[in-house]
């Protein structure tokens, strides 16, 4: 059955929109990276002011957590992520919390209650490096899991259960080990 004038030109019209927002869509869609090099090149301060970059932490699997102290289940989920840092960084893990917080509540929240892995401050700044990482909606917590070559392995969105990711870790750290 052939196809009429007027149904090739609908065909062609859709094959030409697809290809248009194909070609405006690619650069964002197809970055191999998937925003790891902007995460790895930002220069956030710890908690005593110094400037870092996670790439100091690359031949690990690292997990970021990206929270504020005002974020009910960022909060939750501290003593987990302390918990899994304290049983897995022997084996390459390590856990960076990215705050989308002011420095001063961020120094005092730590100290009280008892972070043990390292805290990067990125105040305001966090919302748009974590949009650049897939967070399009903004919300807290969000997690980027990074291997061993500081590429992103899995973004979460929302509270992290502690079955599943500590499944993951073991994943990681083990495939990471061979």
């Amino acid at each position: 059955m052939a196809l009429s004038r007027r149904e090739w030109l609908i065909l062609g019209s859709v094959g030409a929109a697809a290809a248009i927002g194909g070609a405006m869509l690619a650069p964002t869609l197809l970055r191999q990276d998937g925003g790891a090099s902007e995460l790895l090149a930002a220069s956030l301060p710890d908690l005593s002011g110094q400037k870092r970059h996670l790439v100091e932490w690359k031949g690990r699997v690292v997990l970021c957590n990206f929270w504020a102290t005002w974020c009910a289940p960022c909060r939750e989920e501290i003593p987990m992520l302390n918990a899994l840092r304290g049983e897995f960084s022997r084996f390459g893990f390590e856990v960076v919390g990215i705050a989308v917080d002011n420095a001063a509540k961020v120094k005092e929240y730590a100290k009280k209650y008892r972070i043990s892995y390292p805290i990067l401050i990125a105040e305001a700044d966090g919302l748009d490096l974590m949009r650049r990482l897939g967070n399009t909606a903004g919300a807290l917590p969000f997690t980027v899991v990074l291997g061993r070559n500081s590429r992103i392995l899995s973004r979460k969105l929302g509270i992290l259960r502690k079955p599943e990711i500590t499944l993951e870790i073991k994943t990681l750290v083990s495939e990471s080990a061979d």
